[in-house]
């Protein structure tokens, strides 16, 4: 391990896991990808701590992460300048992430207020399985503690993931059990300040990806 692959593990620029200290000691050889089966039991658990990324893209992860925030100051700049292209309000205040003008303040009911990308950095999973994210310009309602969704921003985005991910899929067939999301309570996301929801898929088509994604492509 070279003195930047310390320097990033030893003060990391955004909080790491026990699981992914563990990756980082590990060769991508020795790394078991996630299943679909094993993605369900995490979700279905809300034990979203385990979920790891191959040890040769967290490294990658987080090289880029402190090079991102050196040269943009927040990785939520970056986000929202190279990647959304959103202009975040002039009354936006530093502590609590950034602001929009939105079309509808309720999440989900204009697609002018959010948007579907691929994960750039993608959790370590099977081929068959595509990550991707839906970033909004609105916020979810959650609890205090932990920042978990509360039960009406859970019913908010059910009724998203079935109307625009699931109900694509059925005329394929096994639509419901090609489709699971999940939103990282807030210590343990990387990009904080800024409301995102992950969507994992299986086996779909490359052209219904991009018309979820508007043919957007992920990070080289």
């Amino acid at each position: 391990m070279d003195h930047q692959d310390s320097l990033d593990e030893n003060s990391p620029a955004f909080d790491l896991t026990d699981k992914d200290r563990e990756n980082l000691a590990r060769r991508d050889e020795g790394f078991e990808p996630h299943t679909w089966g094993n993605l369900q039991a995490i979700i279905a658990n809300n034990d979203l701590e385990s979920l790891r990324r191959w040890p040769s893209d967290l490294k990658r992860y987080l090289k880029w992460t402190r090079e991102t925030k050196a040269a943009y100051g927040t990785i939520t700049d970056y986000i929202c300048h190279e990647r959304l292209h959103w202009q975040p309000l002039p009354t936006t205040a530093p502590n609590e992430g950034p602001t929009f003008r939105v079309q509808d303040p309720t999440p989900f009911r204009d697609s002018r207020d959010y948007k579907i990308m691929y994960n750039d950095w993608p959790y370590g999973m099977t081929p068959d399985i595509t990550h991707i994210v839906v970033w909004m310009k609105t916020r979810f309602e959650v609890e205090p503690v932990v920042g978990d969704l509360i039960p009406k921003s859970r019913q908010l985005i059910e009724d998203f993931v079935q109307h625009t991910f699931i109900a694509r899929l059925q005329p394929q067939g096994n639509a419901e059990d090609r489709v699971m999301w999940f939103r990282n309570w807030t210590g343990l996301q990387s990009v904080r300040g800024m409301d995102h929801i992950h969507i994992l898929v299986r086996n779909v088509p490359q052209e219904i990806m991009d018309e979820w994604t508007g043919g957007r492509t992920p990070l080289p």
